[in-house]
């Protein structure tokens, strides 16, 4: 005999005083955090969203023009270029960066002497501002007298120009960003270091081989880590820009101070449009860049020998 259970009417609970007392003081402890997101995302987000509809200088209000900028920016030949490059860099650089990290991490991670300071000469690239980096890395691949030439030629090969051959200025970027993988083989170095040692002695006692314990133990344990990393560099491929940008201007940037296309990646491509001034100086701008005004300002004063004038 099937017995049925009468359904229970649902209760809808009602939050006491103390409970709404606490809620209303855990807002108040997170309203910092709270007001500082709604205030430096999501209003510069939904600002720039607005604002890519119009045509808009910071002297003048707004006037709405729909899809203008859009179709005048995928108009342009140089944005096609740009996302190929940037699917360059992210495809094939962000690889072998992480690869080239997780590597040093693996070395770091063995006992040997002197450790911590191979630690810190691998790291300390990091420590260096992009800027610099990418002026370094101008002096290091100048097809003249640049160190990597250099050595090259004492070896019999003739090195490239690699700033500004097409065929070699992706992978020279690429080089300077594998220089700079301190940040994360620290982070592959700290996952590696929480692999417990009781796996690789069970692992020993079943004649594992050290490939085999590689892939079958440390890939395994360190993935959260390398999902972690991955998306970061996803994120910071989306976003390349200086070391392109210093690049182009090293080889004498052509469309007043456009960068050539084979250093035309996409966040590159709205800040160098809005460089552009015409020859009477009277900076014509829209609202392609709004949020990177203030950057595009910062790069006239040098891109224009100085002169402020402008604007």
């Amino acid at each position: 005999m099937k017995l049925s259970a009468a359904k229970k009417p649902h209760i809808k609970h009602r939050a006491t005083k103390r409970e709404r007392r606490f809620f209303w003081l855990g807002m108040l402890f997170v309203s910092p955090w709270l007001i500082g997101f709604l205030v430096f995302n999501v209003f510069p987000i939904c600002s720039a969203i607005y604002y890519s509809f119009t045509d808009y200088s910071v002297f003048t209000a707004p006037k709405w023009i729909g899809l203008e900028n859009y179709k005048e920016l995928f108009g342009d030949k140089l944005i096609w270029k740009s996302l190929l490059n940037t699917a360059y860099i992210t495809v094939i650089g962000l690889p072998l960066t992480l690869a080239a990290s997780l590597g040093l991490a693996l070395l770091l991670h063995q006992k040997v002497k002197g450790l911590p300071i191979f630690r810190t000469m691998f790291y300390l690239p990091t420590v260096v501002p992009i800027v610099a980096s990418a002026m370094l890395f101008m002096w290091v691949l100048n097809p003249e007298y640049g160190i990597l030439n250099v050595a090259l030629h004492a070896i019999g090969i003739e090195g490239p120009a690699w700033l500004s051959d097409p065929r070699f200025t992706k992978l020279s970027l690429i080089m300077m960003d594998m220089w700079r993988c301190g940040g994360t083989m620290i982070i592959f170095l700290a996952a590696l270091q929480s692999v417990p040692d009781t796996f690789y002695e069970a692992a020993d006692l079943d004649g594992a081989n050290g490939w085999t314990k590689f892939w079958k133990i440390t890939i395994p344990y360190i993935s959260p880590t390398i999902q972690f990393t991955t998306i970061m560099g996803l994120i910071s491929s989306f976003q390349y820009f200086t070391q392109a940008f210093v690049f182009g201007f090293a080889v004498e940037c052509a469309h007043a101070g456009r960068p050539p296309q084979f250093h035309a990646v996409l966040f590159a491509v709205p800040v160098s449009a809005g460089l552009q001034l015409p020859e009477d100086g009277v900076r014509q701008r829209n609202g392609f860049d709004p949020v990177c005004d203030c950057y595009a300002r910062f790069f006239l004063c040098f891109a224009r020998d100085g002169k402020t004038s402008e604007l």
